[in-house]
């Protein structure tokens, strides 16, 4: 009975001995340094695109665009997806014969339409107007288109 006695609480301590090593083999992983978040990539910026509308209609940038009067509205239209900070938008219009500045002008904006209206023409003189958006998110990505104007 002596030997039964001892050998229920030799078992005992054993079970109980398995259930200690057990628990202390857990770790709760505090001792390890904590992973390192990704680095996210950066998100690729559509190249500008756009176009010059007066009166609705894009602008024929190879043709010279009659004027009546002295200004004109015009819209610049962002037709690609605009960058997340928006852009500037420079225009400056110069007089063909001596390339004297006539107007300009520079908005920062985050619209997608863009409208501006040159003043300052003259009948007569025939006029470049140079129209440059550029991407405040990065700087190199940058679009120009060019047309001629005349006041009559």
């Amino acid at each position: 009975m002596q030997n039964l006695k001892f050998s229920i609480r030799k078992k005992g301590i054993l079970a109980f001995s398995f259930f200690i090593l057990a628990f202390a083999g857990c770790s709760k992983g505090g001792d390890s340094p904590a992973p390192t978040p990704p680095t996210p990539q950066p998100v690729a910026e559509a190249d500008i695109a756009f176009r010059v509308d007066i009166a609705g209609s894009e602008v024929n940038y190879s043709a010279v665009f009659p004027v009546v009067g002295t200004s004109q509205l015009m819209n610049v239209n962002i037709t690609s997806a605009l960058p997340k900070d928006g852009v500037t938008v420079d225009v400056t219009v110069r007089r063909k014969a001596d390339n004297t500045t006539v107007f300009t002008t520079n908005l920062s904006s985050s619209a997608v339409s863009n409208s501006v209206t040159v003043t300052g023409l003259t009948g007569g003189t025939l006029c470049v107007a140079t129209i440059v958006v550029t991407s405040k998110t990065k700087s190199s990505n940058t679009s120009t288109k060019t047309f001629e104007l005349a006041a009559k």
